[in-house]
């Protein structure tokens, strides 16, 4: 508890960091907010008029207490681009990518120590091989190019796969909210129409980011897995006749810590790491809406999306925080 309360106290100070960072480093960004609204043809009057409305005639700091003032009240501004409130756009689009990357995680992880524990049981085997060069290439690869590979091979040469374009097929309506998550929302209204079509477009981007981020999950298990299936007591146990599926298990719940703290790590870095998966298949999420925000020089967006990204982060370690003391009792107090 003592961990969960400092990682508690330490949230609005790091939010503050991040709002200051995002404010100052985002309007180094090329182009300006009021001629990209009003065109190349638009006078110079027009211009400083359209300026002085959105406040950006001021100095940064006074620009940033009036940001910071209306953030505290809950109001992240309007969008430049959609001309929508900032809130509203990412109320909208959050549930799209929480669900492409809730899923991804869980590929992620079961793949990586799945294979990762095969692996140290198979040492020196064949497939102990393929996983290492696999572990080494993944990381290596982009995510943007694997994407598009997937959507050449799958879709248009094998025609296995739905068109890259959205969550769901056009002709069918989304089901009613109740999580965001199409694949849930059909399932709990009994849609299944719906529930097959948001479960096929899933499975490219899933795969996606599963296939470039399962590497870094299973050389860290391999590793962790390797040192602790190789220990005394581990030995001692298979001296004692434990059965090998027992051993297994008792191995692996002794590198859960490093494990958990390797998930959650990419689950934060997965919310980032979306952005291009998103453009690619059209996802219509927070890193499509963030992509959008900087093509636009959208202020208000691109800094909502910082912040929920940065909201989303800290959770995140703080739910690793108390799995890892759930997980090891020694830093228990």
């Amino acid at each position: 508890m003592r961990i969960v309360l400092a990682r508690v106290s330490l949230i609005p100070p790091q939010l503050f960091g991040v709002l200051l960072v995002t404010f100052m480093l985002v309007r180094l960004l090329p182009g300006d907010p009021a001629l990209l609204m009003l065109g190349n043809m638009a006078t110079p009057d027009a211009i400083a008029s359209l300026r002085q409305r959105l406040g950006l005639d001021q100095g940064l700091w006074t620009q940033f207490v009036r940001y910071l003032g209306r953030v505290l009240h809950g109001d992240l501004g309007t969008s430049i681009f959609t001309s929508h409130p900032v809130v509203q756009d990412l109320i909208e689009r959050a549930p799209a990518t929480l669900e492409l990357i809730s899923y991804a995680m869980i590929v992620t992880v079961t793949a990586g120590v799945g294979l990762a524990v095969l692996s140290v049981i198979a040492r020196g085997r064949s497939f102990d091989y393929v996983t290492r060069v696999y572990g080494l290439a993944a990381g290596a690869l982009p995510d943007f190019w694997v994407g598009l590979l997937l959507i050449f091979f799958l879709y248009h040469v094998a025609g296995w796969a739905p068109a890259p374009f959205g969550r769901l097929d056009t002709y069918l309506t989304a089901p009613r909210a109740i999580t965001g998550f199409y694949t849930l929302d059909s399932l709990l209204t009994g849609n299944w129409a719906d529930l097959g079509s948001a479960a096929a477009r899933l499975v490219l981007p899933v795969a996606t980011i599963s296939i470039v981020n399962t590497g870094a999950m299973m050389k860290m298990t391999q590793t962790v897995f390797a040192g602790v299936y190789d220990s005394a007591f581990i030995r001692h146990a298979r001296a004692s006749g434990l059965p090998q599926r027992r051993i297994i298990v008792i191995a692996l719940k002794n590198s859960l810590p490093p494990i958990i703290t390797t998930a959650g790590f990419l689950f934060g870095f997965l919310l980032g790491a979306a952005v291009l998966v998103e453009t690619i298949f059209s996802w219509g999420g927070l890193g499509q809406y963030a992509v959008q925000a900087v093509i636009n020089s959208d202020y208000p967006a691109l800094q909502g999306f910082v912040m929920v990204a940065a909201v989303f982060v800290l959770l995140v370690y703080l739910v690793v925080d108390v799995l890892y003391e759930l997980v090891d009792p020694r830093i228990r107090i």
